[in-house]
């Protein structure tokens, strides 16, 4: 049974007649993290805030477990753990009494309030800067000092504007696990300009431009997008593209073929021709009568960064909507 924590229904914002948003509707349930997608200026981040009450929308509705945020502001507030686009915190404050102040402006009982923090400090890896004043920090800590305030008072629902932005590979991956691990107990929407994230965190993504909704399905759907869904890709010794090249083209199912040099070897990309799903087959069989400079073969999903591309660079010239 569904259990839909999050609902918004023809959503707009208008800025002195210029149209951010543009009726947009999504849905996250318990359990799901939905990547919410598209280029600067898209809307992202306005829709975020109305979403968690920062601003008031022209048109549209936005339930949240349950609760209309506009007949049930406060209720529906106490719902949501928000992250905002660059964290921003009390920066004369430390990481602790930060969550102290935020602990009890969201009524955690005093008697739960100093193991809920030092369980959240461990839990983002901060205690070892609990201490110190915010504006010394490094981004990434800062960073991880906003998404700390978000989850204080568990919630159910996450709102999180690039939560890993700033953050080194080792923390992405923290935060990464710690987002996973989080969604199935609760219903998490990030927006994000990382792709590899789509694919590593988000079990659906929403791709809006010009402040309108473009796609919206699972990761595996936007990449079956891509013309390079189920293209295999080898890697060759340097010199030898050419010679594998005359020998692949005698597959009639490749559309065409994309040849990159790297640094040690040669990358080789066939891409299929519209309807074929297993070009691996047949070119396995050429190359097994070469026993020398292939070092690597697999099939690609397809990548999303091409996708995302393809679909957003029609929008992103018309600008915004004037209404």
């Amino acid at each position: 049974m569904k259990d839909t924590l999050l609902e918004v229904t023809g959503l707009s914002k208008s800025f002195s007649g210029l149209k951010a948003v543009n009726n947009i509707s999504l849905t996250v349930e318990r359990g799901e993290v939905l990547g919410f997608l598209g280029p600067n200026g898209a809307g992202k981040s306005t829709t975020m805030k109305m979403i968690t009450g920062f601003l008031t929308p022209s048109e549209g509705n936005i339930s949240v477990a349950g609760c209309n945020i506009k007949e049930m502001p406060l209720l529906a507030k106490r719902r949501i753990g928000y992250l905002p686009e660059g964290a921003p915190a009390y920066g004369e404050m430390t990481p602790m009494g930060f969550l102290h102040f935020i602990a009890d402006i969201r009524d955690i009982p005093r008697t739960h309030k100093k193991a809920r923090i030092d369980e959240v400090l461990e839990k983002i890896h901060l205690t070892q800067v609990a201490h110190q004043p915010i504006e010394t920090l490094s981004k990434g800590y800062k960073r991880r000092v906003g998404i700390a305030q978000a989850i204080i008072h568990d919630p159910e629902i996450l709102i999180m504007d690039e939560p890993t932005d700033g953050l080194d590979p080792n923390q992405k991956h923290e935060i990464r696990q710690l987002i996973k691990e989080m969604a199935t107990e609760k219903a998490i929407l990030i927006s994000t300009h990382i792709l590899e994230e789509v694919d590593s965190v988000c079990t659906r993504a929403i791709i809006i431009a010009r402040g309108e909704v473009i796609f919206s399905g699972t990761p595996l759907e936007l990449a079956s997008k891509s013309s390079y869904h189920n293209a295999v890709t080898i890697m060759v010794d340097s010199g030898l593209e050419k010679e594998i090249q005359l020998m692949l083209e005698e597959i009639t199912e490749i559309k065409d073929f994309e040849i990159t040099p790297q640094k040690d070897f040669t990358r080789m990309t066939m891409k299929p021709k519209v309807g074929v799903t297993d070009l691996r087959q047949s070119i396995q069989a050429k190359l097994d009568s070469t026993v020398y400079g292939i070092h690597q073969l697999y099939v690609e999903e397809g990548r999303l960064d091409e996708v995302f591309r393809t679909m957003t660079r029609k929008h992103e010239s018309g600008g915004i909507h004037r209404t």
